[in-house]
Order: C-alpha cells, then structure tokens, then sequence
C-alpha cells in the first residue's frame, strides 16, 4: 500500500498533469456553416451582419431609445449580476491556488484542577491563545486547475447569457418603437378611410334629398362609415400600449418616456439589402450558441474535478501559537508553539462514491453537447424561416400595393358615376369597403416587414464578444 501511494504521488509530482478529458471544441458539419438556403434574394446580402444593426435604420430617436434600454432595462441589469455572480465564483475557485491562512484568538477564564495548579498556585486563571495557521494544498490530480477551467466556461456563458439578453431586449425595443409607429400609421389611414366615407355619406345624402337615392343606401354608406370609425380608437388604443411598453423596456416610467419617442408616424425602413453573413458568422455571433459551447467547456471540466476524487489529496499545513494569562506574557516569551506537517485524504480502496461522481459529470457532459447541438439546429431554423418569412413579407406588400392602387382606381370611377347616375349605390358601397380594406392592409403590410426585419436580425444574434469567443472555440474559417 506505502509503495503504492509513493508511486502513485510521484507520478503525478512529475507529469503535473490534470486528470480528466481535455475539451476540444465542437466543429459543425460543413452545410452548417454555409451560406444560407433563404439568401438568395435581392432584400439581404451575404455580407458579414453589422453589430449595431439598428443604425441600419438612421433613425437617432430610435439609436437613443436602444441606448437607454442597454443601460436601464431591468432585464439586462439582472443579467449583469448573475455574470458578476460567476466573476465571483471564478475569483472563489483561483483563490484555492494560494495558500490558505487563519488566524485564531480565544480568550477565557476557566479553573484548572489541583495537580495542574501546583502547590499554592492560583487555580482560577485567565487564558489567552493566538495562532495562525497556513495550508496549501498539492495540486497533483488538477482538481483545482479543472476546478478554475469549470470556472471560467461559467463566466463565459454568464457572459453569452448577458448577451443574449441584451439582443432579445434590443430587438424588443425596437418591435415597441415599430409598433407605436404602425400604429401611426394605420391610425391614420383609418381617419381618412373615415374622411373619404363622410365624402360619400354627404353625397349620398345629397342625392336622397333629391330622389335619386333611397334611405337605405343612405343607413348603409353611413354604417360602414361608423363601422371604420369604431377602428380609429381601437388602434390608438394598440398605439399607447406600444409606448407603454418602449417605457418600461427603455427603463422609463410611462410618464418619463421622452415625447419625440412618439412622433414617428410610420415603421422605420431600410434602404439597403440585410447583410446576413452565412452559418459561420451566425454560430459565431449567436449569444446561445456561444453559451450552449461554454457550457459543454465547463461540463467537461468537471469530469476532471470529480476524476482528481480518484487520487490523493496531499495537503501542506503549519501552525504556530501561544498561550498566555496576558498579551505581554504571549509576546513576552511566553509559551509558544508550532507544528509543520501534512494530510493525505484517499478515498481508497472503498471508490464507488467518487466513480459515481464521475458517471454523474460524464452524463452532464453528453447532455451539454446534445444540448450545444441543439442549440446549432434551432439557430440555424430561426434564421432560416426568419428569411423565409421576410422574403414573402416582400412579396405580400407588392401585391398588396397594387391592389390597394387598383381599388383606389375603382373607388374614383364609382364615386364619378354615381354623381351621373349611371351606378346603383350597392356597387358604390362595394368599390369603398374594397379601397378601405386594401388600404388598411397596406399599413398593416408596412408594419409586419418591419416586424419580420427586427426578427431576422434578432435570430443573426448580436456583436458583443462574438469574434472572441469564435477563435477561443476554433470556430474560424481559417482555423477549421
């Protein structure tokens, strides 16, 4: 058994090395780095996605609202803690690379039995003991060292986490913004539908005063004229609702949110093709990629940490002290005390606890990666089907630009030849509903690309720390 451990202890003191698997980078296969199957349409571009995308926009009202939700949204700010949380544990697991110090004071009365007192001693006495004791820790196995790596992928995907947060939050603020401007926009689209149907309602009325038109072409003009009228408050209503949340998420109260938030009266648009990259930059720049990788990191760390459980742990230790009835007795000379040694802890032969502490961490380490992998399929759909739905988006609003421009045409033609005479009002009442329905679609079109533009460059992810993290993954073009 002596030899043994000798053996053992030596073999480690010289290779140094840490117990457990080394992590190597998972490498996606080549289709998942590629171009992507969407892009090839002239609305985006397949160069590299700008980090702070939403200037893309040129909107300063809009850039000032993403840099108050960056620096006030309490989502971001809870994010932030949770990181310095795994800062302080990395700072934690580096410190047991140091030596380890306490000091020690106690001080008591106490009575102490005759045979101690000796003849005519005092047998009530009061004491005073200081010491300080130091150990560090042999790290022969790597616990430590695996302990810290484990650490540090902590920190990292704390770090992607924040990240995340901050794209989700971005893309959120600018959705609110989007909506509060669509709903501008729809909003006045419906006030002159409702202007456009007063138009009809008095020239119908017109002609029923001078019977060329029955009272109830006059109840229908004016039903449908209060049917579109009911949507002017509804969608003033979605319009404040939009701002309430641009408040909250900027870290405004409703009241502090600043009025030119509000002025804009339609989405904000582009003016350049999306530059969208390819799989490459996506898994580099995706903050949940990026975390999903720091995590199999740290997983793999701990298969080390409870491996080193296996082997040894050697500790150096001292400890000096005195005792005392006085401080000036203790500093005076009085009785001192010290001890150097060590302590070896070997779960050994009995190892079923620590093998089973390492089951344990392998099958967190096979469920990271599943998960790591996971997380590089649902990237790469989000992205898929975000420009998948943006490209029909495109298409959808030319469509809908014609028929909106062709029902405009028919509303003109019909409202001329009712004041002739030569249309009965059904077909009148037929051309204003289709023109009023065609032109509210339109604004709604408006607002969905600009939906569909925030959501494609949300699934691209973000800019913060990605080249960084690419190259300590192995993730580079050239590095492959």
């Amino acid at each position: 058994m002596k030899k043994t451990l000798l053996a053992t202890i030596s073999a480690l003191a010289l290779s140094a090395c840490a117990v457990g698997p080394n992590y190597v980078a998972p490498v996606p296969t080549p289709k998942a780095v590629g171009g992507f199957a969407g892009a090839a349409n002239s609305a985006v571009a397949a160069t590299a996605p700008d980090d702070l995308w939403w200037k893309l926009y040129n909107d300063p009202v809009l850039d000032r609202l993403v840099g108050d939700a960056l620096a006030a949204n309490t989502d971001i700010r809870v994010a932030v803690a949770r990181l310095d949380a795994a800062r302080a544990s990395l700072k934690g697991a580096r410190n047991d690379r140091l030596p380890q110090t306490a000091l020690s004071a106690q001080p008591g009365y106490g009575r102490l039995p005759a045979l101690q007192s000796g003849t005519g001693g005092a047998r009530e006495t009061e004491q005073i003991a200081l010491g300080l004791d130091v150990s560090y820790e042999l790290d022969l196995a790597g616990r430590v060292r695996r302990n810290i790596e484990a650490a540090r992928g902590d920190v990292s995907a704390a770090a992607a986490d924040a990240d995340a947060v901050r794209v989700a939050i971005v893309a959120q603020t600018i959705l609110a913004y989007v909506d509060a401007a669509g709903a501008a926009e729809r909003l006045a689209v419906a006030k002159r539908v409702v202007d456009l149907l007063d138009t009809s309602v008095r020239l119908t009325g017109k002609r029923f005063d001078a019977g060329r038109a029955e009272k109830l072409d006059v109840i229908r003009i004016q039903t449908l004229r209060d049917q579109r009228a009911a949507l002017v408050p509804e969608i003033a209503g979605e319009r404040q609702s939009a701002l309430f949340r641009l408040a909250t998420l900027t870290g405004h109260t409703p009241q502090e949110l600043p009025v030119d938030a509000g002025l804009r009266a339609d989405p904000p648009r582009l003016d350049q093709p999306i530059p969208v990259g390819d799989g490459q930059t996506l898994l580099a720049r995706r903050p949940d990629v990026r975390a999903a990788e720091r995590r199999l990191a740290a997983a793999t760390a701990r298969i080390g940490v409870a491996t080193a459980d296996l082997y040894p742990r050697i500790t150096l230790g001292g400890s000096v002290g005195s005792t005392g009835t006085s401080f000036s007795d203790i500093f005076g000379g009085g009785p001192f005390r010290w001890l150097v040694g060590s302590l070896i802890n070997w779960s050994f032969p009995n190892t079923s606890a620590a093998r089973a502490r390492i089951a344990g961490a392998e099958a967190n380490s096979r469920g990271a990666l599943a998960s790591f992998d996971g997380t590089v399929l649902q990237a790469l759909e989000e992205t898929e089907t975000a420009l998948s739905t943006y490209a029909r988006e495109i298409d959808r609003r030319q469509a809908l630009v014609a028929a909106r421009d062709g029902a405009e045409r028919a509303a003109k033609i019909a409202r001329a030849r009712q004041r002739e005479g030569t249309i009965d009002f059904l077909a009148v009442l037929d051309t204003e509903r289709t023109f009023a329905d065609a032109d509210a679609d339109l604004a709604s079109a408006d607002v969905r690309i600009a939906d569909a533009q925030v959501d494609l460059f949300r699934s691209l992810g973000g800019g913060w720390g990605a080249p960084v993290v690419a190259k300590a993954a192995g993730w580079e073009r050239a590095g492959r």
